[in-house]
């Protein structure tokens, strides 16, 4: 197994040169931290907060028992920032500022994925760079004994460093843009959680819900 992989990097090492090399490294990386984040999203509970709905609708309407009760219930990341929120915290940037030391937790990584979405195609386009000069030279020392085949293996590297850099960067958007939208829905979900319980329309609800008297 392992000679066999000694023999597979030698033979990509051989045809596209150190840039797809790197990019291979690269590549690996990359995808060992978007199987993480994946893990940590679902660890998390990240978009299953139908107990922590529950809780701040029930909340909303003035029955504080269920929203307890639905509470008890969430398994998600935000539930502490919820529970802060619902035992008497009135200030919204401090539950706030909770929530998003959540969300900078979740976020980990997203830099790296971003170095790579943006840097592939440069490294892609370098190899090309440096396939094209190899080709050039070739060219310029068989002088006018021109053979086609000395330069293909310029071009060859060329195309395969541009098709690499491309290969990984565009997986790699296309699940930053994806981590990112999820946690853009999340700040959502949390700020309107936090609002409609310090909102004074849920504050009035809970008297009246107990039969408290209400006075004008």
């Amino acid at each position: 197994m392992i000679d066999r992989l000694q023999e597979m990097m030698a033979r990509i090492a051989e045809l596209g040169g150190p840039v797809v090399m790197i990019l291979v490294g690269v590549s690996v990386v990359t995808l060992a931290v978007i199987l993480y984040k994946l893990w940590q999203f679902a660890a998390a509970g990240v978009g299953r907060h139908a107990a922590l709905r529950q809780a701040v609708a029930a909340w909303d309407a003035g029955d504080r028992a269920d929203a307890r009760v639905a509470l008890d219930r969430s398994r998600s990341y935000l539930r502490p920032v919820i529970e802060m929120a619902l035992s008497g915290m009135q200030d919204a940037a401090r539950l706030e500022a909770e929530a998003e030391l959540r969300f900078a937790r979740l976020e980990r990584g997203f830099r790296f994925l971003d170095t790579v979405a943006q840097l592939a195609p440069l490294l892609g386009l370098f190899g090309t760079v440096l396939g094209m000069i190899t080709a050039f030279q070739a060219l310029q020392e068989a002088g006018a004994q021109v053979d086609p085949s000395v330069l293909a293996g310029g071009i060859w590297v060329a195309l395969l460093t541009t098709a690499a850099g491309l290969a990984v960067a565009m997986p790699t958007s296309v699940v930053l843009s994806w981590f990112e939208a999820r946690m853009d829905a999340e700040r959502v979900f949390a700020a309107s959680a936090v609002h409609t319980i310090l909102s004074p329309g849920a504050a009035r609800a809970a008297p009246r819900a107990q039969g408290a008297p209400v006075h004008a």
